[in-house]
């Protein structure tokens, strides 16, 4: 329905609270930052649950769109301190690693991100929105989330977020779109051990994505 810009990023992550529309003293979320390709230094952490999880934060923006941000902190299924991230491979993606998830839409477009922290250094990941929750069975996530179902497989029709990790392990990928989720569409993003349209799934983090 219009073409997709993917953008793959490197650096640290920072997390912003606030107004989609960078009102309220914090910066959109795309602030300028990822279309100009720019890196953090620093790296956010979330306070909340004992894994040390923030809770989803979001609302609407005074410019008439909407924002969500979701952070997490990858466990093993079946770990005592229970998580919305799920690693499936520790060597690829560590326990102890961390997600955060954006989500941007105003009239115009529509926006997914992501960054990431802890993961293996300088390697390649593939990254893509799946249509249902994560559970210990990988495959429990479903297929990926499509614009048009059954149209294409490629950053078009659906949200690619593939990266490469810096040298401390951090990443960082946006995808935009003119299209938005439907209702209940989008509830996950598998983290994948290669890039494309395919490869092994090593890791979900559930997502409360709004439509």
């Amino acid at each position: 329905m219009g073409a997709a810009a993917l953008l793959m990023l490197t650096g640290g992550a920072t997390i912003a609270h606030g107004a989609a529309d960078g009102t309220d003293g914090a910066p959109a979320p795309d602030g300028g930052g990822h279309a100009a390709h720019s890196t953090g230094t620093g790296a956010g952490t979330g306070t909340g649950t004992g894994s040390g999880e923030a809770g989803p934060v979001g609302g609407a923006s005074r410019s008439g769109g909407f924002w969500m941000r979701a952070d997490g902190v990858f466990s093993p299924p079946g770990s005592f301190v229970p998580s919305d991230a799920l690693t499936y491979d520790t060597a690829l993606v560590p326990a102890a690693a961390r997600i955060e998830i954006t989500q941007y839409a105003d009239r115009t477009s529509h926006r997914v991100g992501t960054r990431l922290r802890g993961l293996v250094p300088n390697r390649a990941y593939g990254m893509h929105v799946h249509t249902s929750p994560c559970a210990a069975d990988p495959a429990s996530a479903g297929p990926h989330y499509q614009h048009r179902a059954s149209a294409t497989a490629d950053p078009v029709n659906e949200v690619w977020l593939d990266l490469r990790t810096d040298r401390n392990g951090n990443g960082e990928a946006e995808a935009r779109h003119e299209w938005g989720f439907r209702d209940g569409g989008a509830r996950s993003v598998i983290v994948h051990d290669a890039q494309g349209g395919a490869g092994k799934r090593v890791a979900c983090f559930t997502v409360p994505f709004s439509s």
